[in-house]
């Protein structure tokens, strides 16, 4: 097994919107924001090739929406999804599976594309089945009001129609056991219904791909829950546990949000779960 991140492009959310009730005075030292109170995010994904697999986590923002949408996100940097993979040595329509943490615009929107006369939308990954669960599924095409914005039709009904959806089975690939994509999944329910949250056996550790479970270094501490989350006390609960759980068996956690900081390692102390230390992936 091979891994790589995927660096799909970098963007900004509003710090306080990240942060729900912590301060600012609190959060900005760890995620300064900008004069528009914007904090810097990254969407990065992470490829998985094992044996004549080639699997992508997430597929960040994509590029279809129009000016007036990206205008709101404030795009920054020279990473894409393609130029990723063209340095990793792949091309999209080498990949076999693309598996959804959650299906929120961000996490999704680049597996699905504009057709070449701008028509309609396809399949970004032609090869690929797309996965993610049924619960959850239901749950982004019948949204809610509080995540309506995040859940939109042009980035879902795209992968029922073209035959090439595939829901993993709930009861399979718990934590401990592998799903037939060649990692376990962890499913959360804080942030949205049913996201899944990856953990790779690799060269003797466990890599856990946080997702929006914890999407940056400064969300380490236990109250720092994004306001996004449609159920935060709930997420004190699932991140608790997955903390703790992460420092006892030292688990490397891989990013998909935090724009500088790849990886790291967490340790316990007198005041609970903290960072012990940051790194790139490139030094595993």
């Amino acid at each position: 097994m091979r891994l790589y991140p995927i660096e799909c492009g970098n963007f900004k959310l509003d710090g306080g919107a990240m942060f729900g009730v912590v301060p600012k005075s609190l959060w900005n030292r760890t995620n300064p924001a900008d004069s528009n109170n914007m904090i810097d995010i990254a969407a990065r994904c992470l490829l998985i090739e094992n044996g004549n697999r080639l699997v992508l986590i997430d597929t960040g923002l994509g590029d279809k929406q129009s000016e007036k949408f990206f205008s709101y996100y404030y795009r920054w940097g020279e990473h894409s999804l393609d130029k990723s993979l063209k340095a990793a040595g792949f091309h999209r329509d080498d990949i076999t599976d693309v598996f959804m943490t959650h299906l929120h615009f961000d996490h999704c929107g680049g597996s699905i594309q504009w057709n070449k006369d701008q028509t309609g939308y396809e399949p970004a990954f032609k090869n690929a089945q797309f996965w993610t669960n049924e619960a959850h599924w239901q749950w982004a095409i019948q949204p809610n009001a509080r995540e309506k914005a995040s859940f939109l039709k042009e980035n879902l009904l795209p992968m029922e129609e073209s035959g090439q959806l595939r829901f993993l089975d709930r009861n399979a690939g718990s934590w401990q056991e592998q799903t037939e994509l060649g990692f376990g999944v962890l499913y959360v329910d804080g942030h949205t219904d049913k996201q899944m949250i990856p953990h790779v056996s690799y060269k003797g550790h466990t890599l856990v791909f946080m997702a929006d479970l914890l999407p940056t270094v400064g969300h380490i501490p236990l109250p720092y829950v994004m306001g996004y989350d449609t159920r935060p006390l709930l997420t004190l609960k699932e991140k608790d546990a997955f903390l703790k759980r992460a420092a006892d068996e030292k688990f490397i956690l891989f990013f998909e949000h935090d724009a500088h900081n790849q990886c790291a390692l967490l340790k316990h102390t007198e005041k609970g779960v903290r960072l012990d230390k940051t790194f790139s992936f490139n030094e595993l």
